[in-house]
């Protein structure tokens, strides 16, 4: 019995030692070990995220190649407006695809998405003009592009610019646009510029060589491209596809669209709604703000554009210049609240 009473002492006494061996282990050999395994923890989740992603840029790559051969054949066989109103579609769908691509997407993929997405748009553009009434119509459709911008400078009581035009010559400039314009303005100072829904439906819309202008455009384009302007203000009604702005300044544009892009441009302030994320490349200056523009019909417009009016990232901006996910881009900034208060009329 005592044999037994002092060996279960001993093995009481043994556990004891252990307790108080295991007491006497720093605290920060604990925390060590904790911070170890949470490290662990870490690169595996990391190492998880980084498989889910590269499979998710795989699937983007198959269905975007697949989707984007699929518009150009119905390009090149493109003689009736039913094949391309289908190229139409599915180049809304690709578009879709882009922007709901675009969080995992890395920056040359989405640059090579979207100039890819800006050469079918222009194809689309061209081959819709090829399918058009020639020049007896087209010289009878410059006339009336012409009255507006003429009524318009007579109101403002000063004399249409020698160089003004409704409907710029052909021209192939960087960025994807097509060698044809259907309507716009050029080399203009000065003045109020318009364009109406029927003049603006599902077309494309080149902006360039103006300075110190007001334009508005009441209606849904299919393009807008805003060049080498100048102290302007540019009011665009609902925008279906791309936005580009390229080589201006101390400009005001209130915009719709499902992409913008700004390059080359400073001190110009956006007031914007986009279902993608907005992009900057070589700017400064460049400050964002909610889309607040609006005019009768303009309900009626955005449902013909397709855009989807819940959704805006208008403060969801990649600089191009800026890869730093830790301190924020210097080129551009949110626009204060209280300078958001404009008057457009």
């Amino acid at each position: 019995m005592e044999a037994g009473s002092c060996s279960a002492v001993g093995v009481g006494n043994g556990d004891v030692g252990s307790q108080r061996d295991r007491g006497l282990v720093p605290e920060r050999l604990q925390r060590r070990e904790q911070e170890r395994q949470l490290e662990v923890e870490r690169r595996k989740q990391k190492r998880q995220d980084q498989e889910v992603e590269g499979e998710t840029s795989d699937f983007f790559a198959a269905a975007f190649a697949r989707e984007r051969a699929a518009v150009e054949e119905l390009l090149e066989g493109g003689e009736s407006g039913e094949r391309l109103e289908e190229a139409a579609a599915r180049l809304q769908g690709l578009q879709k695809l882009l922007n709901d691509s675009v969080l995992f997407l890395a920056a040359y993929d989405l640059r090579q998405g979207q100039e890819a997405l800006a050469r079918l748009q222009a194809a689309l553009g061209e081959r819709r003009q090829e399918l058009q009434p020639k020049k007896r119509f087209a010289f009878k459709s410059r006339r009336k592009d012409a009255a507006p911008a003429a009524e318009v400078n007579a109101a403002a009581g000063s004399p249409a610019a020698k160089g003004s035009r409704a409907s710029p010559p052909p021209v192939k400039e960087e960025g994807g646009f097509g060698s044809s314009y259907v309507c716009g303005f050029s080399n203009v100072e000065s003045q109020v510029l318009e364009k109406r829904a029927e003049e603006l439906h599902q077309r494309d819309v080149l902006l360039t060589g103006l300075s110190n202008c007001t334009i508005k455009l009441y209606g849904n384009p299919n393009t807008l491209r805003l060049t080498k302007a100048r102290r302007c203000t540019v009011l665009c009604g609902p925008v279906s596809t791309s936005v580009f702005l390229e080589d201006c300044s101390e400009c005001v544009l209130a915009v719709a669209c499902q992409q913008l892009r700004v390059h080359t441009t400073r001190d110009t302030r956006v007031f914007l709604q986009v279902t993608s994320r907005a992009i900057v490349e070589d700017c400064s200056g460049i400050q964002f703000a909610p889309y607040t523009w609006s005019y009768p019909g303009i309900d009626e417009h955005f449902e013909g554009s397709g855009l989807d009016r819940s959704k805006n990232n208008w403060k969801d901006v990649d600089d191009f210049n800026w890869l730093s996910r830790d301190e924020a881009s210097p080129n551009w900034s949110i626009l204060p609240e209280g300078e958001r208060m404009v008057q457009w009329d």
